[in-house]
């Protein structure tokens, strides 16, 4: 599930971000706002598109620069909501 949302967010920062990075060259570790360029209006789009694609909802607390720093670190970030939000629905 977490590189199926890989694919997915690298795909959202070439198509709806439009970073200059390919995104084949887009690697998991990579910083976010250090290689692949992404300033603060940048991180508010990536924080609704996510909440929009994926189905899960983004609090303050975890829209910090822990969460966003790396592609693999926001995927882990989503993953562990979408588990949160289908706990709380059973």
């Amino acid at each position: 599930m977490q590189d199926d949302i890989s694919r997915s967010l690298k795909k959202i920062l070439t198509n709806n971000l439009f970073v200059e990075i390919p995104e084949e060259q887009i690697g998991g570790d990579d910083g976010l706002q250090s290689v692949v360029g992404l300033d603060s209006v940048g991180f508010l789009e990536l924080r609704v598109i996510c909440e929009d694609q994926f189905g899960v909802s983004i609090s303050d607390q975890d829209f910090d620069t822990e969460n966003f720093r790396t592609l693999n670190l926001l995927s882990a970030l989503i993953v562990k909501l979408k588990a949160q939000q289908q706990g709380s629905a059973k």
